[in-house]
This record gives structure tokens, C-alpha cells and sequence, in this order.
């Protein structure tokens, strides 16, 4: 028999939650194709390693943008390739998968990320929003009348839901996250400092000397780049303040978007949020200080998820009982 599988098909990354055995795959939402014949040569964690060092006929591609597949031919395969590679199904069954998708995603995008996963193998597939899922994950109890404010930080959106008796009550999707807080990276070097740095480099300055609240001073890193000017590669170094003030507008915006969703929330339901507070999950949650952050500027208690970069794989795998032994 095959096996129910959960997938978190995210911009950044794709993790699978096979059921009785957990997460058993997590790679990025890679893949390298070569132009001259548009063959496949590399998904995952290889395609990754690829990104701003191929040649001219390799094209590294992300699929999905903003969360929503933005090239169906190339997710159908990466899908294809991951699923292969964990010999889920075989010719006489198929296993039935949930597949999540952002808050506002439209009906045609819906049925894109459906075919994609009836196409790579899919007996059934049920559709869940993100941030439902990703509370579930968190171990919140959503099925409760009572409020749950959730906000999933991944790598093209930023999900913002509140969440009574199992359903979303209210929400926000902000095409604005990780992949946002490099492009800033980027952009604030770029110019200040004139130097043209990629994207797995702003990436790895997220990660070190990233933070959203109280800055140290004393903490840095040195990186290096192309120099606009010369076109030659240069070392320079960069502080926690400067990335604090290179992220400090969408980190804002996150915080506006989900003030939006608490003005338009139910009385009781706002209430019960001040008492039990906010969660945060997804890759975004993990910069250093949001918590402080977003807690000074809602005046809400805010936690962090347990496994805040699994917790949309982790509740694929519980609402995956519950709709399948309905």
C-alpha cells in the first residue's frame, strides 16, 4: 500500500512528511535545466549548489514564485524527481497527498499546484491553506472556538491568519519574506558599498549577522563581491546595525499587514489572542530578535514555533488524518 504523504511545497524549499515515517525529505526548490535540449540535469540540493556558478547553458530555476508555481512544466518534474526518489507509489497504488498552498492563492493557481500533484503520481490530493497548516505544525489548537493568530514567515510569503473551530477567520498574504530580506541584503550593499554580491551570499549574511531588534555593534562579517567601479572582487565587512537597517522597511511591512488583520479580527477572537498570543513559523521566524520585535510593536506576546522551518511539513501529517479518516 502506498503511503500518505504531506508536502510543503514552498519557494525556498520542498519538504515531504511521509505518514508513520515523519520528514523524510527537505531540499530546495531547485533545478537546473540545460537550455540547448531542456533536459532536467539537476534538482534539489545539487541544482543549489549550482546557483551563480554555470555556464551559459545551464539555467538554475526556482519554480515557484510567491509561493505559487510560476513554471507548472519544471515544478512537474522536481515534484516528479523528489516523489521518484522516495519510491512512495508504486503501478497499482498511489498515495494520497496534501499539498499547501499561501491564504490567497486564486482558483487557477489552485488547480495548477492539483495537476501538479496528480501529475506526479497523486491518487488524491486535498489542498490546505499554509498558515492553517503551519499553526497545526506549531502545535496549536485550531479546532477550539477560540483565537489563534499565526504568522508564517517562508521564503516568498508571508502568511497572517487567524484561526477558530479548524478554519481561517481572517487573513493576510504578503508576497514579501525571506527572499525579500536577501534582495534588501543586496541592495543595501549594492549601494553603499557599490559591490554586487549574489544571492546565496546575501543568504548566508541573513543568517549570520541577520537580526530584526537590538543590534550589536561589535558583530560582523566580511564578504566579498564584484566592485561596480572596477569590476574586480573586493572584501568588505558589514554589521548587524547595517543589516538591521537594510531589513528594517519589510519587516514593517509584515508588522502593518498583520495590525490589518488584528483591526478587522472579531472582538472575542482578539481577546483570546492577547491572552494566548502570537506564533511565528517558517524559515523567516528564525532572524534573530523577531520575536522581541513583533511583540514590542503588536503589545501581544509573541513565540517561536519548536521546528519553525517544519511546521507546515509537520501539520501536513496531522490534518492528513483528519481529512482522510473522516
Amino acid at each position: 500500500m502506498a503511503k500518505d504523504i504531506g508536502i510543503d511545497l514552498g519557494t525556498a524549499n520542498v519538504l515531504i512528511n511521509v505518514k508513520g515515517e515523519g520528514i523524510v525529505l527537505n531540499e530546495p526548490s531547485v533545478v537546473a535545466v540545460d537550455t540547448s535540449n531542456n533536459e532536467v540535469v539537476a534538482v534539489g540540493t545539487e541544482a543549489y549548489e549550482m546557483v551563480g556558478r554555470t555556464p551559459g547553458n545551464i539555467q538554475v530555476i526556482r519554480p515557484l514564485e510567491d509561493g505559487v508555481i510560476s513554471d507548472f512544466k519544471t515544478t512537474e518534474s522536481m515534484l516528479n524527481y523528489f516523489l521518484g526518489k522516495l519510491n512512495l507509489g508504486t503501478r497499482f497504488s498511489k498515495p494520497n497527498i496534501m499539498i499547501c498552498c499561501p491564504a490567497d492563492v486564486t482558483s487557477v493557481e489552485q488547480r495548477a499546484i492539483i495537476e501538479a500533484a496528480e501529475k506526479a503520481g497523486a491518487k488524491k490530493v486535498y489542498l490546505e491553506f499554509e498558515p492553517k497548516v503551519a499553526a497545526v505544525g506549531a502545535g496549536m489548537d485550531i479546532f477550539k472556538p477560540q483565537g489563534n493568530l499565526v504568522i508564517d514567515i517562508g521564503g516568498g510569503t508571508s502568511d497572517i491568519a487567524v484561526l477558530s473551530m479548524g478554519s481561517i477567520v481572517t487573513s493576510n498574504s504578503l508576497r514579501l519574506a525571506g527572499d525579500k530580506l536577501n534582495a534588501d541584503i543586496q541592495n543595501y550593499i549594492k549601494q553603499k558599498y557599490n559591490l554586487m554580491i549574489g544571492e546565496r551570499t546575501a543568504e548566508i549574511i541573513k543568517m549570520q549577522v541577520g537580526t530584526a531588534y537590538d543590534p550589536d555593534p561589535n558583530a560582523k562579517l566580511s564578504l566579498s563581491g564584484r566592485d561596480l567601479m572596477t569590476g574586480l572582487p573586493r572584501e568588505i565587512q558589514i554589521s548587524e546595525v547595517e543589516v538591521e537597517e537594510a531589513l528594517h522597511e519589510s519587516l514593517y511591512a509584515i508588522i502593518d499587514a498583520t495590525k490589518g488583520v488584528l483591526e478587522v479580527t472579531p472582538p472575542e477572537l482578539a481577546a483570546d489572542i492577547i491572552d494566548r498570543g502570537v506564533m511565528l513559523t517558517g524559515g523567516g521566524s528564525l532572524l534573530k530578535g523577531i520575536d522581541k520585535l513583533f511583540s514590542k510593536e503588536l503589545q501581544i506576546p509573541v513565540f517561536l514555533a519548536d521546528q519553525p522551518l517544519d511546521s507546515v511539513a509537520l501539520g501536513t501529517g496531522i490534518l492528513l488524518d483528519h481529512v482522510v479518516n473522516k
